[in-house]
């Protein structure tokens, strides 16, 4: 006869994990109230499983009445803005909000980021937060999984992203990844931990979208276990114009993935991590 669970069984004291989100901000004061909106009902059916959860918004410079937003959503949620004044781009935007989250999380944690603009599925998180708690490290809303999809961009957009993807897979080939650029990921706590103490600032180190790029890049030594998810990515519920630049981005990530490949400092950094 197996006997019932104790007061003391080590399952029953396991700690549920508590969700940061972290959300990179420039000019998004028309798609923030959505994106809450949206992430708030994720939010509400995890809650239900015990998850409690904190955002880390970074305003980006926004010249826009995002400031004014965030002030007005802080009054209902538990959010911390970071502010940049003037506007630095996304990558020490997106350093400074993974930061500030790392700090507050515990190890066990689950730290989220994702564009502000609402084209990412917050729905996604769910299963997200279930890959970290079967095993994953790193889990990535991929736009090249089976079941994945693309609405509202162009066809010529969607060719150099798979180009660039297919190039990162020769190139600098990571498993478990296909898409390298994608910036709505989860992450266990202490790999960003891990990843912050190991590299300090130089973690992200460029200013535009190829930093998202890099930061797979740099947690790859770490020997972590990294996922993806297939995602559909609604570029036709977003208010505003596009801020990336896409010839100039796919340039600089190119430039940056060469640079990866051929840099026998980046070679000798990662075989000290893997010691």
């Amino acid at each position: 006869m197996i006997p019932p669970f104790s007061q003391t069984d080590p399952i029953q004291l396991m700690a549920i994990p508590k969700l940061y989100i972290v959300l990179p901000a420039y000019n998004e004061a028309e798609n923030l109230p959505a994106l809450l909106a949206n992430l708030e009902g994720v939010f509400e059916r995890l809650a239900r499983l015990g998850h409690e959860r904190g955002y880390v918004i970074v305003d980006d410079g926004s010249k826009d009445a995002t400031p004014q937003v965030l002030r007005d959503q802080q009054e209902r949620l538990p959010i911390d803005v970071i502010t940049h004044n003037p506007n630095q781009g996304l990558g020490p935007t997106i350093r400074d909000g993974l930061r500030r989250a790392a700090e507050l999380a515990g190890g066990d944690d689950i730290i989220l980021s994702m564009d502000a603009d609402n084209t990412h599925p917050a729905g996604l998180i769910h299963r997200m937060v279930q890959m970290i708690l079967e095993g994953s490290d790193v889990v990535i809303a991929s736009r090249y999984r089976p079941g994945a999809r693309i609405v509202g961009l162009s066809i010529v957009r969607r060719w150099m992203s798979y180009g660039a993807r297919m190039l990162f897979q020769f190139i600098m080939p990571i498993p478990g990844v296909r898409d390298y650029t994608c910036g709505f990921r989860a992450y266990r706590a202490s790999a960003l931990k891990r990843a912050f103490a190991a590299y300090g600032d130089s973690f992200i180190e460029h200013r535009g979208f190829q930093c998202m790029a890099d930061i797979l890049l740099k947690l790859a030594p770490l020997d972590l276990v990294m996922n993806e998810a297939p995602m559909v990515l609604r570029y036709d519920l977003k208010l505003g114009e596009s801020k990336m630049r896409v010839s100039s981005t796919v340039a600089n990530t190119l430039r940056l993935l060469l640079s990866r490949r051929f840099d026998r400092r980046f070679a000798a950094a990662a075989r000290a991590q893997r010691a």
